[in-house]
């Protein structure tokens, strides 16, 4: 295979110092850079580490090497920052030893100890495993200390062997396991806060194009920034004016005091690349762009110009930036409100939602630590910013506002680590039942883009809301009370009682559960209530109770440990009124954090939530409606009930053939270039390589073997029964078409359907596929369809008709792990059918999880895999089988989402799934 199809262009990525370096195989083109790495970038030292010795040739012959023409077996990569060749690295394997390849490495003295050298191995090894190689080498002196902490860090396992002064270094790539990722997650984080310091905790900032009109965007973030009480210098660069709203105005970022850190930029869409070439040069390490409406060619050289001068980009069509760290106190944004500080971070992809956002957070007092409007999202995304926000110190809830994603994989792992640390709120925005329209299996119907949404946000452990006032208000519940337990349970206390039951009615809505109280506690808070209180759940305390209490009813409610949270209706009462007994002091005398989350309803007030400060100076919210604080608790519950529950390990399938799955993948596209469905015997082939348990099936092309075939499985099938399915390329629907005929006993009824298909689907028909019958069972489906955004999902649920009926189904994004294995079965609405119950046994659930860890496989070894639906999957007590299957490959570049890379520049001709 031509390394082409492996890194089939330039990858941008960042070192571990947040410089741009770009990862692009070595041509011929290249030589005079590979001779002035090794004879001007490279010391003697360096290159007798490199070269075991000091000869003259040895530049040359590497470069030889290097530069020449393709060949199998070998790949030569280079980092280059700007124009400069800064390291380089390769593989080659021997041709009586095609699984294992020896590496070489070379880095330019004045790039060592910045990741240049981990980068390339990185993306060698993501080669090198696409080829099937299943081990790198390198022979390196011992002394080379900088070589040998590479491999340690890498995260792989190194295997060491000692001769002579040189150590045989032996790194194993099958073993590229989480622990693995976990190391380049890491360096990846790392790299990325780097990358963004000067973004987000800048010493100096531009604003290019401040106008001296007032109301401008440009003249407005200057204001701001004085405004705010920037703790650095900020300079105002106009060419066309000597001071804007009162400040010196510069030529050009050329002609300032000092390179500032960030550059916001406010100048017409045409003049915008220019301006990004221009702070480029300048040495400028981050760019905000407020303008809008940039044209493709403009995109791209913008984008050009950020990655050539390791520039991080926020926008274009930014509402600005704002950070909140007393050391920066940077409000670099032009929306009406200066931000509160605080420690909630909030980014949003549209403007208008981000300005609602930080409005509504202010107004409850919830502060931001760091706030950025992404724009349109060319460079700096949601995932870089969870991984500053969990690095800054400051940030303990993140608020996301997302049109788009990137890399789903990537932001998916990253959430599931950032959000085990804080709460990673978002709005599920754009649902929509569209992609069910026009789908060609059962499993790409049942993956419809809400359902993949809402499963990415699942697995990373992301609190999804449906609105922005639903997001304020699980925000105000998570910034200021502890979780819930992870029962669900809640408790109501009322002094209306018909407020408690709506309330009941929300929360049971929201899916959380009303237990009836214990008795012993129910006695205690009618002993401390009024006469006529009532105390089953909701607790009705009438509106005789005073402050004092409803207090003490709180206190045995929080006490007792019989819920997980509590939920306080009050009304101010004419009985409270004339008593000067206001009800709510029964919440503001005490402590506003307990060990269980507490809420209160206040349907008198006129703000949809808001907190009361209690004794203890502590934050309790309350609600309008007894909705919206049901719906911010059952997020709550979500939260704790994701933390609970063990990450575990990847799904492990067992009795796989990947390689011989890849083979059959690569010779169905190398003969059908635009993909298409597998064909029955190639269908069951793949099948069989993931040990996917599939019934006998026998194809035949005419009449008398199909009769013969039918004979031959009579004997197996149910009640001596076959079944017969008429096929031809292209195919979707066997039954909608009326291409089955099932409970065929005789000859002669295999002879008649077989006459029936001739006779109804002419010269179109392939052929027929001859089944047993199978014993009765649970009709399930279970398969994988390829989002192209999100990546391979895999679903389960009831089979056969019911499936487009019933709509019950549960669905992970690939790899799954050991747990998901058990909760996609457990979630169903139909989980007892499957679990068992008095007079139906339980089915093999062993058989089920071990269908779903293949699929996964599947799914994660076959990036053309574009659907693939086993339906029905016939679920019995002793097993399972399936009786129909249909695959489809597409032709689709090796894309893996975890390998370190940075957005491609817009509206180049390189592949979408290059993109992410």
């Amino acid at each position: 295979m031509s390394t082409a199809q492996y890194l089939p262009s330039a990858a941008d990525a960042l070192l571990a110092d947040g410089t741009t370096a770009v990862i692009r195989p070595l041509g011929p083109e290249d030589r005079a850079a590979i001779l002035d790495l090794y004879a001007v970038r490279m010391s003697e030292a360096s290159r007798r580490m490199r070269f075991f010795g000091v000869s003259r040739r040895a530049p040359q012959l590497a470069a030889d090497r290097l530069c020449g023409p393709p060949r199998p077996g070998f790949l030569a990569l280079g980092a280059w920052v700007a124009d400069e060749l800064v390291g380089e690295a390769d593989y080659e394997a021997e041709q009586a030893h095609a699984d294992t390849a020896e590496l070489a490495l070379s880095v330019a003295d004045a790039w060592q100890h910045r990741g240049v050298g981990t980068l390339l191995i990185e993306h060698l090894v993501h080669a090198a495993r696409e080829r099937g190689i299943h081990a790198i080498e390198a022979e390196t002196l011992a002394g080379n200390r900088a070589v040998h902490k590479v491999f340690s860090d890498l995260g792989l396992p190194v295997h060491r062997h000692f001769d002579r002064g040189e150590i045989r270094v032996r790194v194993p790539l099958d073993e590229a396991d989480e622990h693995y990722r976990e190391a380049v997650d890491e360096r990846g984080r790392a790299a990325d806060v780097a990358s963004l310091t000067a973004l987000l905790r800048p010493r100096s900032v531009a604003v290019v194009g401040a106008s001296r009109r007032p109301g401008s965007v440009g003249q407005a973030v200057l204001l701001k920034i004085r405004q705010g009480g920037f703790t650095g210098p900020v300079w105002a660069v106009n060419p066309h004016a000597e001071t804007v709203a009162g400040e010196p105005a510069h030529r050009s970022v050329a002609v300032l005091p000092e390179v500032p850190d960030l550059a916001m930029l406010a100048v017409p869409p045409a003049a915008v690349a220019g301006a990004a070439q221009e702070c480029g040069r300048a040495g400028i390490r981050a760019l905000v762009v407020l303008t809008s409406g940039l044209d493709a060619t403009t995109a791209r050289q913008l984008m050009q110009a950020c990655r050539r001068h390791s520039i991080r980009l926020v926008g274009p069509n930014s509402l600005g930036i704002a950070q909140t760290d007393p050391l920066v106190r940077l409000d670099a944004e032009f929306g009406g409100a200066f931000p509160l500080p605080g420690t909630a971070g909030v980014a949003a992809q549209s403007g208008g939602v981000g300005i609602a956002l930080m409005e509504r957070l202010a107004w409850l007092g919830i502060g931001v630590s760091s706030f950025v409007s992404l724009g349109d999202k060319y460079d700096v995304s949601g995932n870089d910013l969870l991984q500053w926000w969990e690095s800054d110190g400051l940030t303990d809830l993140a608020l996301l506002h997302l049109e788009s994603f990137g890399n789903p994989r990537a932001f998916a792992r990253t959430a599931r680590r950032v959000t085990r640390k804080l709460p990673v709120l978002t709005v599920d925005a754009g649902r929509s039942t569209a992609g069910r329209r026009g789908a060609a299996s059962h499993t790409a119907a049942a993956a419809t883009p809400t359902v993949t949404r809402e499963t990415l946000f699942r697995q990373a452990g992301i609190t999804a809301a449906h609105s922005i006032a639903e997001l304020v208000d699980t925000a105000a519940l998570l910034h200021s009370q502890p979780l819930p337990g992870t029962r669900g349970t809640i408790a109501v206390v009322s002094n209306a009682g018909g407020i408690g039951i709506l309330a009941a009615d929300a929360c049971a809505e929201a899916g959380l559960s009303l237990p009836t109280l214990p008795a012993d506690l129910a006695a205690e808070l009618l002993d401390l209530l009024p006469a006529g209180a009532s105390a089953t759940n909701p607790v009705d305390t009438t509106a005789a109770a005073g402050p004092a209490q409803l207090r003490r009813c709180v206190d045995a409610l929080v006490r007792s440990a019989a819920v997980d949270a509590l939920l306080v209706c009050l009304v101010p009462t004419a009985l409270a009124v004339k008593a000067e007994q206001d009800p709510v002091r029964a919440l503001l005398d005490a402590p506003a954090r307990r060990k269980i989350p507490i809420a209160a309803i206040m349907i008198s007030q006129e703000v949809p939530v808001r907190y009361l400060t209690c004794a203890d100076g502590g934050l309790l919210p309350a609600y309008a409606d007894s909705s919206a604080a049901a719906r911010a608790l059952a997020h709550a519950w979500d939260r704790a009930r994701w933390l609970a529950e063990p990450t575990g390990p990847d799904a492990a399938a067992t009795g796989t053939d990947p390689k011989a799955a890849r083979r059959l993948a690569a010779d169905f596209l190398a003969a059908h270039p635009d993909g298409g469905w597998l064909d029955p015997a190639a269908t069951a082939q793949l099948l069989e390589h993931y040990g996917l348990p599939f019934t006998i099936s026998l194809w035949a092309q005419d009449e008398h073997t199909a009769v013969i075939a039918a004979q031959s499985l009579r004997q197996i099938g149910h009640d001596g029964k076959v079944a017969l399915k008429a096929y031809w390329p292209g195919q979707i629907h066997k039954s909608a078409a009326g291409a089955v005929r099932t409970g065929l006993a005789g000859d002669s009824e295999a002879r008649t359907a077989y006459r029936e298909f001739t006779e109804r689907f002419g010269d179109r028909m392939a052929g027929v596929v001859v089944q047993p019958m199978a014993a009765p069972g649970l009709e399930l489906f279970a398969g994988i369809v390829k989002d192209h955004v999100f990546g391979p999902l895999v679903v389960l649920g009831l089979g056969g008709t019911a499936t487009d009926v019933l709509d019950d189904c549960s669905s992970r994004l690939a790899p799954l792990t050991e747990r998901d294995l058990t909760t996609m079965v457990t979630e169903l609405r139909s989980a007892p059918m499957l679990l068992g119950s008095p007079g139906m046994p339980a089915v093999d659930l062993a058989a089920v999880q071990r269908v779903l860890a293949a699929l996964s496989q599947m799914a994660t070894d076959l990036p053309q895999l574009a659907e693939a639906d086993l339906n029905p999957l016939m679920a019995r007590p002793d097993g399972l089988v399936g009786v129909d299957a249909r695959i489809r490959l597409e032709p689709l570049p090796v894309f893996d989402p975890y390998l370190r890379r940075l957005r491609r520049p817009p509206n180049t001709d390189i592949p979408e799934e290059e993109h992410l």
